[in-house]
């Protein structure tokens, strides 16, 4: 049976923490230097240890052939995403908004949101299926996702600034992690998961701080609404479809559907302020899809039931 509590708990909480940093903000708690310090925290020390606890788990030889088709299931959507999102944004003329939406178009909130609805929809295997999904994406959005913000003289010099970012540090040593079957030992496991329980809400506060002083009708505009429909419907459509068309397992299906539907992913806003490229209009992206997904993400679970 579908926990919807679970779903709304988890959003609620989410929106609640951009209140919170709008709040501190207003007050002049967090300044545009706590901003620009806030982003360098979750940017090299909050989300790399997130990511390394991500790749933690145990994977047997039983499990490996189950996940494997999720696994699969979870690179092409990426790959199409990848497309899509070369395709679908040409008509922005403004280039900082439209790598922006690229970037949130490949990158969803999966990693924040994805777990815990898998869990509560699916149980502890619907968990299982989530984490090894977001291997790809992880993956996807700390190398041709960094792309999108970063500017280079070089290919070369591009590379040298993507492969040495601490998040994709973090995924590679995470890989290492999972396929060794290695668990962080002692107080280093127990550091790296304190600091990657505080990267939720540090992110979401982040994010609220953007938030003061927008106008709030001006997220109404044709392009949020365009982006909405891209992320929430349009890309789990394209994801259901095929799946079942497949004759795919019911709960891979599930899983892979629910989680293609996750609003913008945090890190969005995050890297825009990093790297000057429109963190207003980035949050406005997050925050947007995150309201519309508490309706949409419900209306999909019904839709798999």
């Amino acid at each position: 049976m579908i926990n919807f509590g679970n779903m709304f708990n988890m959003q609620g909480m989410l929106f609640l923490l951009m209140i919170i940093g709008a709040v501190l903000t207003w007050k002049k708690i967090i300044t545009a230097d706590g901003q620009k310090l806030l982003t360098d925290l979750v940017m090299d020390v909050t989300l790399p240890a997130s990511i390394i606890k991500s790749f933690q788990m145990e994977l047997s030889r039983e499990l490996l052939e189950s996940c494997l088709e999720i696994f699969l299931v979870a690179i092409a959507i990426q790959v199409g995403t990848f497309l899509l999102s070369a395709l679908l944004y040409r008509g922005i003329s403004d280039e900082k908004h439209r790598k922006v939406l690229q970037y949130a178009t490949i990158c969803s909130n999966a990693g924040v949101l994805g777990n815990p609805i898998a869990e509560g929809i699916f149980g502890s295997m619907g968990l299982l299926y989530a984490s090894i999904y977001l291997i790809p994406q992880r993956t996807f959005m700390w190398s041709a996702g960094l792309t999108y913000f970063t500017r280079c003289p070089s290919k070369k010099e591009l590379a040298r600034k993507v492969l040495t970012h601490p998040c994709i540090i973090a995924v590679a040593f995470g890989m290492v992690l999972l396929i060794t079957g290695t668990t962080l030992p002692g107080f280093l496991g127990s550091t790296v998961n304190s600091i990657a329980g505080a990267n939720t809400a540090v992110s979401m506060m982040l994010i609220g701080s953007f938030l003061v002083g927008v106008n709030v009708k001006s997220m109404f505009q044709k392009t949020f609404y365009y982006y909405s429909f891209v992320r929430l419907f349009l890309i789990p459509f394209l994801v259901f479809v095929p799946c079942r068309l497949l004759g795919l397992d019911s709960m891979v299906t599930g899983v892979s559907t629910i989680l293609a539907a996750m609003p913008a992913a945090s890190s969005t806003a995050i890297l825009a302020a990093k790297y000057e490229c429109d963190e207003v209009f980035a949050s406005k992206c997050v925050v947007f899809t995150t309201v519309l997904s508490m309706v949409t993400i419900p209306v999909w679970c019904l839709f798999l039931a």
